[in-house]
């Protein structure tokens, strides 16, 4: 083989040589570059993975803070309702009591109303001998009902009429007035004790009317609801 031929063959090696390194490198940047592509998706999905996450998570706290709004909104409304319904039925009771002031400025009527009191105080204490109070100013119109008011007791009890001890020294308070609004009063009626004082049957207009605001309040609630609505 001379010098031509081996020239020849050289020549064909490194062509062969070069296409294949050519190819190899063509094979390495196409992969590199499917590598590329696939991390670079990759990072791109958690990406949006993450940014879906935080969207969520703050889509979350919204809807948290508007739950927690809602209800502080709700509860501040029920809150405004319950006080309004607590200030009508105070205004109720003060006005109701107001008209109690009225029973006593009819004599006959409260003269009669005082013996009906002073006897079923009787029937539930149920006492051979009690002790009376009374307002200061009804003192001469409840001594004038108290042996009437022995007798019917004796009658309905089926026993002897009891004794009755009317307080001289301590009485109810006086009626409500302007000149001691913030005091101590009482609308009229009777306060019965046992003589040794440990069963107090408490039976004043203003007690009377304590007793049956409480009975009427479920009502009166219900009522106030249904006009609210």
């Amino acid at each position: 083989m001379n010098d031509a031929d081996v020239s020849k063959q050289i020549q064909q090696m490194v062509r062969f040589i070069r296409q294949e390194a050519e190819e190899k490198a063509n094979e390495i940047l196409v992969s590199a570059e499917e590598e590329f592509n696939i991390e670079k998706l990759q990072l791109v999905e958690a990406e949006k993975k993450k940014i879906r996450q935080e969207y969520e998570r703050k889509e979350k706290q919204v809807q948290v803070r508007k739950k927690i709004e809602y209800s502080m909104q709700l509860n501040a409304s029920r809150i405004k309702v319950l006080q309004a319904q607590d200030d009508m039925v105070n205004s109720m009771k003060d006005g109701a009591g107001k008209e109690l002031l009225n029973v006593s400025q009819n004599q006959h009527h409260y003269k009669n109303l005082l013996k009906d009191l002073i006897v079923q105080s009787l029937l539930r204490l149920k006492e051979p001998a009690v002790l009376l109070r009374c307002r200061k100013d009804d003192h001469n119109l409840v001594e004038s009902v108290l042996h009437s008011a022995k007798d019917e007791y004796a009658e309905k009890a089926n026993v002897f009429p009891p004794e009755i001890i009317v307080d001289h020294n301590i009485y109810l308070p006086p009626a409500p007035s302007h000149h001691n609004a913030h005091g101590l009063s009482c609308s009229g009626g009777v306060v019965l004790a046992s003589r040794d004082g440990k069963i107090v049957f408490e039976n004043s207009l203003d007690a009377r009317l304590d007793v049956a605001f409480r009975k009427k309040l479920p009502e009166i609630r219900k009522l106030l609801v249904g006009q609210a609505v």
